[in-house]
């Protein structure tokens, strides 16, 4: 173990730190600013900041050519107001590290304490914190930066804790590790009336009580059968907070999922094709976008065997498992490198993510840094 008991405590401390102070997605200033003094004391061959938005990357060099291996973590957290009572709760309202981005940043942070004190023999070693996955826009940032040219690698790897696999317990499998999804905003638009002549006006209030339950049944299938697919409503807006006016104005935001890429333009058709029937029903003009869209993870094969083997050299339990309805943007570096993202059991009854009241296991730092330092061992001595 590279760690130190007191490098642990450090560490634990560190992350809880971070905890307290979660920033959504795209205003990770100050968690960027504390990445960096944290790195600082462990004096990087260089550190770019500033990446993608708020990225920070830190490079550490061996003395022999190589291949440019990066670990990444995300800085972000959600818009979900935490109700834990522990000590190191959010101190910002609305705003909770509810996903534990916070554990996993302290995780690659730890892997700069190993390089402090011994570079990678040949090649040279990416730790990567990157901004805004929670909205699938950060990873895009820092790959279209002109500056990740100077970090460009050549194998990329990733962890996120999971709820509900037992503590400590990895799943890592070739192919499909995360589904693809996009939000789906629909807008509609009639005029409003009086609310005791609500004939005189166009309402999208039947539109968008008939669009729910029918953008809902579009789901089915199944992750393991290949074909799944998900419509989830997540937020409705109807007109004004006033009794006398019927509205004019509706918003709803569907969130849909599929299990690759190339599957979800037919989710996209028919999801389209109801708006456009229920706004043509009720004489009301429609307007759809697209936002945080998320292709599919996929793990690479010869990305999985190098996982696999230090998983085994560690003496960590792991199998296959299976692909995550959940979306992860770290599928972008997968275009770039050979990459791959593995599952690291946060305990079988643990809060789930996205869960007001989730916590990341501490226990988790130290492992999943020895997972990650021993990759980086066995790629570049």
């Amino acid at each position: 173990m590279f760690l130190t008991n007191h490098d642990v405590v450090e560490l634990t401390a560190w992350r809880r730190k971070l905890h307290a102070m979660p920033e959504v997605s795209g205003d990770e200033v100050a968690t960027a600013a504390e990445v960096q003094a944290f790195l600082a004391e462990t004096a990087p061959d260089k550190v770019i900041s500033g990446l993608g938005g708020t990225g920070v990357a830190a490079v550490f060099e061996g003395d022999e050519g190589g291949p440019t291996v990066l670990f990444r973590c995300e800085l972000d957290a959600l818009p979900i107001e935490e109700i834990c009572d522990l000590p190191h709760r959010s101190r910002l309202p609305g705003k909770g590290h509810m996903c534990g981005h916070d554990g996993h940043t302290a995780t690659v942070a730890a892997l700069a304490r190993g390089f402090a004190k011994q570079r990678p023999r040949r090649g040279r070693v990416v730790l990567m914190f990157q901004p805004a996955e929670e909205t699938g826009a950060g990873a895009a940032a820092v790959i279209a930066d002109e500056r990740f040219a100077e970090i460009r690698p050549d194998y990329s790897f990733a962890l996120h804790n999971l709820p509900g696999l037992p503590l400590g317990h990895v799943w890592l499998k070739e192919g499909i590790a995360n589904c693809a999804s996009r939000g789906l905003k629909i807008a509609l638009t009639g005029k409003t009336a009086h609310a005791s002549a609500p004939e005189t006006g166009s309402s999208p209030m039947r539109a968008i009580a008939s669009l729910m339950p029918a953008l809902t049944d579009l789901s089915g299938g199944s992750v393991a059968g290949g074909d799944f697919v998900l419509a989830t409503v997540g937020h409705v807006h109807l007109g004004e907070p006033a009794f006398g006016i019927a509205p004019a104005y509706a918003e709803l935001w569907v969130t849909l999922r599929t299990t690759t890429n190339d599957q979800m333009q037919a989710l996209v058709d028919a999801a389209e094709g109801l708006a456009r029937e229920a706004a043509e029903r009720d004489g009301l003009a429609l307007d759809t976008s697209y936002h945080e869209i998320f292709r599919h993870c996929d793990n690479q094969p010869e990305a999985v065997t190098i996982l696999r083997a230090s998983l085994d050299a560690e003496g960590v339990t792991h199998e296959p498992g299976e692909a995550l309805r959940a979306s992860e943007d770290f599928g972008l570096f997968g275009t770039v490198s050979k990459s791959a993202m593995f599952y690291l059991g946060a305990g079988e009854k643990h809060p789930a993510l996205h869960n007001p009241d989730y916590d990341y296991p501490d226990d988790l730092i130290p492992l999943g840094a020895r997972i990650f330092m021993r990759t980086a061992r066995d790629l570049l001595g």
